[in-house]
């Protein structure tokens, strides 16, 4: 018999006998017409055109790399279902592992990312390099303090003057080093002092104002050791070449500009910091000259007063006058990001849109904001979205309910930014593009949206018409290498996967 049952299912309760399920059965011919079908259909395409590289038309042998990598993303997706474990539903410290194995992975790693435009200066180079190379540098002191958290200072001729409050005595890192039974362990434990990484981040961090004050710590002590002057280039230098090894050709980095210190405990001032971050920049481009260059925020916390925060304005106009190709910007930034409707912190998205920023912070708020979403996307706003930040700092516990899915389903512009990675113990941005394109994208996004999110991140930066066309003619070349690899190399990665049975709900 020709013909087809279309179940609809209702759901009827009462307060003593709970859920009823009533099954109503309606006949449909297959000889005639389906109209809901053909409506159905043209829904679809049209939430397909409206997504976020939706509108894309890709070539043929983007075509052959998007069905691909499709494939393989559905195989891990399955695997995902089968096993339980799919990285972006868990915290990213227990789901890095899991991530760094992952096949999806490592073609995200080799695809050409454009430009990075949210990161902060002091949390871009993994701390690997701080312990094993900056601390072991001449003069460096230590200073233990409570909650098991340390300080460093480097001076000379005499130990530092400056005691932290409730700390001990500083100490001499190298002769402290000599008189240690493991030296292998101290280093180790001086890495967990520099990133928030544990194993049990649901207890060791029990709540979301625990873990900013955690935070923070990090950031002191880290300032110790990149404040150095001749650290705070080597520094520099090193976090450019994590990101270019990750396949980022730019990067906007918001700077505090705090003092840069010399052994004697002289000073430095804010240009002198600008200067450093132009003429490394400068050199590192002139060693890799398919990496565009860099560029700095100046950047204030906006939860000072008005006076000082016209202070900083003022200071942001004339480092911007006195280096014009390296100053970009101002961003009155808010020390804490905000999942609570209605509070200062998030009607700060408003704020920025009636200052006609140039781009939204994280904009985490923004969907809960619906004239404020409507405007930033008639205005052409792009959203920074930093998914490992947002999870980690404790803002969404599973990255496929991140509100970035919404803004994704409705075209807005997104960039891809990593935040603080070396505090979430991540490298350049690769770790957050999987997060988006395995999670918070769906099993929507595909190609085209990797691509539609690297093209973002050139067009909606800071840099000069003639700097942007540059920028655009390498990724295009690195993005046409990148096709042709992807093609040539996923076919081997799916025959290694095991093939899973594919449950029918995502």
């Amino acid at each position: 018999m020709n013909g087809r049952y279309i179940l609809q299912v209702m759901l009827q309760g009462t307060q003593r006998m709970g859920w009823q399920v009533i099954f109503i059965f309606s006949w449909v011919s297959f000889c005639s017409p389906l109209p809901i079908l053909n409506e159905r259909d043209s829904l679809i395409e049209q939430e397909n055109a409206r997504r976020l590289g939706g509108n894309l038309v890709l070539g043929r042998s983007e075509e052959d790399a998007n069905q691909k990598l499709m494939q393989l993303k559905e195989k891990e997706v399955a695997k995902a279902m089968q096993t339980g474990l799919f990285p972006p539903s868990m915290h990213f410290f227990k789901a890095k592992g899991l991530i760094d194995q992952s096949a999806v992975f490592s073609i995200l790693k080799k695809m050409p990312k454009g430009g990075a435009l949210h990161l902060h200066d002091y949390a871009i180079l993994s701390v690997d390099w701080l312990v094993y190379n900056a601390s072991y540098l001449p003069h460096c002191y230590i200073s233990f303090c409570p909650s098991w958290t340390v300080q460093f200072k480097f001076s000379s001729p005499h130990p530092p003057m400056d005691v932290p409050p409730d700390c001990s005595e500083w100490v001499l890192l190298q002769t402290y080093r000599k008189n240690l039974n493991n030296v292998t362990q101290f280093d180790k434990s001086l890495l967990r002092n520099l990133t928030l990484v544990t194993d049990t981040p649901e207890v060791t961090y029990p709540s979301q104002a625990f873990i900013w004050r955690r935070f923070e710590k990090v950031f002191i002590a880290a300032s110790g050791l990149i404040s150095y002057a001749p650290v705070f280039k080597a520094y520099f230098y090193q976090a450019l070449q994590e990101f270019y090894e990750d396949n980022v050709q730019y990067i906007e980095l918001r700077a505090i500009l705090p003092p840069v210190y010399e052994l004697d405990g002289s000073t430095h001032n804010k240009s002198w910091s600008v200067a450093a971050y132009k003429d490394v920049a400068r050199q590192f481009v002139k060693d890799h000259p398919d990496f565009v260059g860099a560029k700095i925020i100046y950047t204030a916390h906006r939860n000072q007063t008005v006076s000082q925060i016209k202070k900083a304005v003022h200071t942001a106009l004339s480092l911007r006058a006195e280096f014009p190709d390296t100053v970009a910007g101002f961003d009155l930034h808010c020390l804490y990001h905000s999942d609570w409707e209605g509070t200062p912190v998030d009607k700060n998205v408003l704020d920025a849109l009636l200052l006609n920023t140039s781009r939204i912070g994280h904009g985490f708020a923004l969907a809960k904001h619906p004239a404020a979403m409507n405007l930033s996307l008639k205005m052409d706003i792009p959203i920074e979205v930093c998914p490992v930040s947002n999870q980690v700092l404790m803002l969404v516990s599973d990255l496929r309910n991140h509100p970035a899915a919404f803004l994704m389903s409705e075209g807005h512009r997104i960039v891809v930014a990593s935040d603080d990675p070396s505090i979430f113990g991540a490298k350049g941005v690769s770790y957050d593009f999987y997060e988006m394109f395995m999670g918070i994208g769906g099993m929507s996004a595909d190609l085209r949206t990797l691509k539609q999110l690297a093209l973002n991140s050139l067009n909606y930066n800071t840099l000069l018409p003639e700097e942007r066309n540059k920028a655009l003619q390498i990724w295009q070349k690195k993005w046409e290498q990148f096709v042709a690899e992807v093609s040539d190399i996923i076919p081997e990665l799916v025959g290694e996967m095991v093939e899973p049975s594919l449950s029918p709900c995502y």
